[in-house]
């Protein structure tokens, strides 16, 4: 891994393998419970985020340099980019953001839009380069995209779909990251909650979040896997992924991806069919 891109906090900390990341039912006290057993990552969609926003605030109050924070936006346009930013630096009383992604790049932007002159990626790094991000990132769920973002060398950071069912990505995106040194953060991990759902064909047991954590997390590409549980119940049973092996066992590993593979059949459905 390029050591420039390794996601450290202010005062020189790597992240953990587990991040927290907003959810419509997030309430303030999750980051600190999370901060209190270990996360030190943070990421929001959006300041409606409204619970996520607030205890990330309390937070960075006390402990700025121990906290990561991460945000972005799907907006192409670099006004309304830099309005954003702002709107977030003014939100958390900061100056600067760690991580800031040009978020969910597709086959339906155009590329130059991005990654090109004056393009999404071109104002963050201004920002980088004025002090008020840290790191430059990208979010993708298309594999070809995820190839073109880390073939650029302008990102520094990944975030990507990977999970029990969605695995294609181990053939070329990941292996790709690992040779040009970025870090990849998986998120959907629980495939929007359906690998936690059991299947009727399946006789064994069915994951549970932390599974899907670890499962992602064994891959030496992924640095960081999100997790946004809807109630402190939920983050408390994901955080123990913070203190159990790494490694899954193989032959857990095996179970796992058959697992996956009966979940995600034929991949007919709606969002399937756009993003295999």
């Amino acid at each position: 891994m390029n050591d420039s891109n390794e996601m450290k906090t202010l005062a020189g900390e790597p992240v953990r393998p587990l991040g927290l990341a907003g959810a419509p039912d997030s309430q303030s006290e999750f980051a600190s419970v999370a901060h209190g057993s270990g996360v030190n990552f943070f990421f929001f969609y959006g300041l409606h985020f409204d619970g996520m926003v607030d205890g990330v605030n309390r937070l960075l109050r006390q402990r700025r340099d121990e906290v990561f924070v991460a945000t972005g936006t799907e907006s192409r346009d670099p006004s309304q980019m830099r309005d954003y930013l702002d709107a977030v630096r003014r939100a958390l009383d900061v100056d600067t953001i760690d991580l800031f992604f040009a978020e969910y790049v597709s086959p339906a932007d155009n590329i130059q839009d991005v990654l090109g002159k004056g393009g999404a990626i071109d104002q963050i790094w201004k920002w980088k380069n004025d002090g008020n991000v840290r790191y430059v990132g990208a979010t993708a769920h298309s594999r070809p995209i995820s190839l073109t973002l880390i073939g650029s060398g302008r990102i520094q950071v990944l975030m990507h779909r990977y999970n029990m069912a969605h695995r294609k990505s181990e053939r070329e995106v990941l292996p790709a990251a690992i040779d040009a040194g970025v870090p990849v953060v998986a998120f959907t991990c629980t495939r929007w909650g359906s690998l936690l759902e059991g299947h009727a064909d399946w006789p064994g047991q069915t994951p549970t979040a932390a599974d899907c954590y670890r499962f992602v997390l064994r891959h030496p590409a992924v640095r960081l896997a999100l997790t946004a549980p809807a109630t402190e119940n939920q983050l408390r049973r994901n955080l123990t992924v913070l203190t159990e092996p790494r490694e899954p066992p193989l032959e857990e590993m095996s179970t796992w991806k058959a697992y996956g593979d009966l979940v995600y059949g034929d991949g007919a459905d709606a969002f399937e069919t756009r993003w295999p």
